[in-house]
């Protein structure tokens, strides 16, 4: 519904521009500035990055889009979320960032905000959002330059999102010839993140839900820090720091102790993740830990994921991550932030 206003406002517009120039020209600054920076991606590619499974605008459960993580493409959700959702009976979508993820974030972001508003638009209300990794970061980047799309999404869940960054990326950029530029832009120092976390991290019209693992051997540091030791060690990355009902920051191991989730577990297979996701797309506001039934600690698998092929898929997640880190094109510094970025 809030597309369908959108779409009124710009005919009112196009109106009050015809009786007088002048009114007409502030109208439309006032639409520019509400709805972001306009898209510099051509609109054939960012159609054709985004695969739908479902009816969008008819269905019983919300609509969710699917966004991997660095290195990975939408193959990533192929054998567990997707095959899970569909099961449910839930539409989704995946998006297909460009260079596997691994190029310009800000680029890689617009991808991000014409699949929203597209989903939003056929839904006629706002969607979900899931992303692994930097799938559950990027999203953010589109929230704080394009504040349209803050009405089309509903809840934002990062399965190990990399929101503060990682010292692992810092360790990989110091290789000859410098690192990918999705990975400089990760590094726990980069530019692109402290301009991300700016001022606000979250905003109230969204939901956010966030699961990480004390495992994690990616995204670093990413361990729950003790409530009563609360200097004992630096915060966790994934989570985010502002926010108050609308915002959940979950630990695996807080719902499973000893749970032995990493990285890519966490975003493909991992079914405490798994029961986190559903549970924030099923309710209002995010995920809430104590509806997790602790059953789920026994589970060895997601569902959606067969066991008997998991060793094969699991493998070509693994495969696909190496093969990205040596083949795709490396830059010795993060690209320079765009005009609207310097400017935030």
């Amino acid at each position: 519904m809030r597309n369908v206003a959108r779409t009124a406002g710009i005919r009112v517009a196009a109106v009050l521009a015809a009786v007088t120039v002048g009114l007409g020209a502030s109208v439309a600054t006032a639409a520019a500035e509400e709805d972001g920076p306009a898209l510099q991606v051509p609109e054939q590619a960012l159609a054709q990055s985004l695969s739908c499974t479902g009816d969008l605008g008819d269905a019983e459960h919300q609509p969710v889009l699917l966004i991997p993580g660095t290195t990975q493409t939408p193959a990533e959700f192929s054998w567990n979320y997707a095959r899970a959702f569909a099961a449910e009976g839930r539409p989704f979508c995946t998006v297909e960032l460009p260079d596997r993820a691994m190029g310009d974030i800000q680029v890689a972001a617009e991808y991000v905000v014409a699949a929203v508003r597209t989903m939003s638009e056929r839904a006629g209300g706002p969607i979900d959002v899931v992303g692994h990794s930097q799938g559950g970061m990027i999203t953010r980047w589109a929230l704080k330059f394009w504040p349209d799309t803050r009405h089309d999404v509903d809840d934002l869940v990062g399965l190990a999102p990399s929101n503060h960054g990682t010292v692992v990326a810092n360790g990989i950029c110091l290789a000859p010839g410098g690192c990918a530029a999705a990975i400089q832009q990760q590094r726990a120092d980069a530019q692109f993140l402290a301009v991300l976390n700016a001022g606000r991290e979250t905003y109230d019209e969204v939901d956010y839900t966030v699961a990480f693992t004390d495992l994690d051997e990616v995204v670093v540091p990413n361990v729950e820090t003790p409530p009563l030791l609360p200097d004992a060690a630096p915060p966790a990355s994934s989570v985010l720091r502002d926010g108050g009902a609308d915002v959940r920051n979950v630990s695996l191991q807080s719902i499973c102790p000893a749970h032995p989730a990493d990285h890519l577990t966490i975003g493909t297979s991992d079914a405490v993740a798994y029961a986190l996701v559903v549970d924030a797309l099923d309710h209002d506001g995010p995920a809430d830990p104590d509806r997790i039934d602790r059953a789920v600690c026994l589970q060895p698998f997601q569902p959606g994921v067969d066991p008997a092929t998991f060793p094969t898929d699991f493998a070509e997640v693994l495969t696909s991550v190496a093969d990205a880190l040596a083949t795709r094109p490396r830059v010795a510094a993060e690209p320079p932030l765009q005009p609207d970025a310097e400017t935030a």
